[in-house]
């Protein structure tokens, strides 16, 4: 499952990549058709912004897999492993039903936008709050298997740490 999980966040991150090139060459080359060509490309402004959300939820479902994710960590770091074994439950419980509350919430957004188009595009609007639906689903499946580990005693006591700095992840 370790390995699958990997995968898929590969195949995130190069999304993401693709997501930021397409930005690019879109903004770049409305910008320079308008200043030199005095014309633009229509739909640059509404797809980089739809990129723009896309590459954001799928970055935060590699930091929930990373662990890179904000938190504060100073009170766990003290406790012994039942402690942060509790927490850790307990925290994962929480952002599991955060993450149900975002993904129903996107997923019904995306339901009532499925008719409605894009003013530039004429995508429909469903694409846009799906990217939700994806986070969601994602960050639910590797909350799930992070809680499966914990609670079945698969996990070593850094791992119920559950926020790493930069510096710690390599």
């Amino acid at each position: 499952m370790e390995r699958i999980l990997d995968l898929y966040c590969a195949f995130v991150k190069a999304v993401i990549a693709l997501c930021l090139a397409v930005m690019v060459v879109l903004v770049f080359g409305n910008v320079v058709l308008r200043y030199g060509f005095n014309s633009g490309i229509t739909v640059s402004e509404e797809l980089s912004r739809w990129l723009l959300v896309w590459l954001t939820f799928l970055g935060a479902i590699v930091a929930v897999r990373e662990h890179t994710h904000l938190g504060i960590d100073s009170l766990i770091r003290m406790l012994g492993p039942t402690g942060k074994r509790i927490c850790f439950i307990i925290n994962y419980c929480l952002m599991l039903f955060a993450d149900w509350l975002l993904l129903s919430g996107s997923w019904r957004q995306t339901i009532i936008n499925l008719d409605d188009r894009a003013p530039a595009t004429g995508l429909s609007l469903g694409i846009f709050y799906f990217a939700g639906v994806v986070f969601g689903v994602s960050a639910g499946i590797l909350l799930l298997y992070d809680l499966f580990r914990v609670v079945s005693g698969q996990a070593s006591e850094a791992d119920m740490v559950a926020v790493r700095e930069t510096e710690d992840h390599t």
